[in-house]
């Protein structure tokens, strides 16, 4: 069955990190409101699953998979579906547990960059809420940003099996989404990023690696990689990153 990946299709967004799993595995799926109407694609396609009165398990808004009769939302719990079936996960149930929490802690990332560029209202302009945008901001990258790569570097350092990856000595999703998240801090916050990653070598040593892997340097340098924009999650906004 063809994993059907189902996300805006302007933006990396949160379905980035679906994307790269997916990408990285070298499966076949269909991005499905990137595909033509015709052929059952496009965002009114996307937008039939979400407000399908059928389907009891409706996703509350995307990214979500379907696979089968099996729909699954929310990216972290996605990519909990995808992990043992696309080989990114360990076997035992520590290893999957520990990703697991790993890609909560960089949802938690995700959504602290997002509200950045929107403190206020996700419904307002940022123009509208831009010095309280500022003030987020200084602490997000003063502080949030170092703490939570800093943390990644514990981890990396603490694996048994080594610095290479987050969880075992194999490539997991958690080190897919460790790379976007990196990717669109740097993007976002280049000085501060810069700034931290200079403190986090084995973080930054992780970035360049999954980078290099062949399948993700060539979904990296395809038209199939979306590139960074004002309105995606990481945006960036140069008053933001004094």
């Amino acid at each position: 069955m063809t994993y059907q990946l189902h996300y805006w299709p302007t933006i990396q967004g949160r379905g980035e990190f679906v994307r790269l799993a997916l990408e990285a595995a070298g499966v076949d799926y269909v991005d499905v409101a990137r595909e033509l109407p015709a052929t059952g694609g496009g965002e009114a396609a996307l937008m039939r699953r979400v407000r399908d009165p059928h389907n009891p398990f409706a996703p509350f808004a995307p990214p979500f998979l379907v696979h089968g009769d099996i729909t699954v939302g929310q990216t972290a719990a996605i990519l909990l579906y995808l992990g043992p079936r696309l080989h990114l996960v360990g076997e035992s149930e520590e290893a999957r547990i520990w990703t697991h929490q790993l890609q909560l802690t960089i949802a938690d990332v995700v959504a602290e960059a997002h509200d950045t560029h929107h403190p206020v209202g996700i419904g307002l302009y940022y123009e509208d809420q831009q010095p309280e945008a500022r003030r987020v901001a200084q602490s997000f990258r003063d502080e949030r940003i170092p703490k939570f790569l800093g943390w990644f570097e514990q981890v990396l350092q603490r694996n048994p099996a080594g610095d290479t990856h987050l969880v075992g000595s194999a490539l997991s999703y958690a080190d897919l989404s460790l790379f976007q998240l990196v990717a669109g801090l740097q993007y976002a916050f280049p000085k501060a990023t810069a700034r931290a990653l200079a403190k986090t070598p084995s973080v930054a040593k992780l970035h360049t690696n999954v980078a290099r892997r062949q399948r993700v340097h060539e979904y990296l340098h395809s038209p199939r990689r979306i590139p960074f924009n004002e309105d995606g999650i990481f945006r960036r906004y140069s008053e933001l990153d004094a």
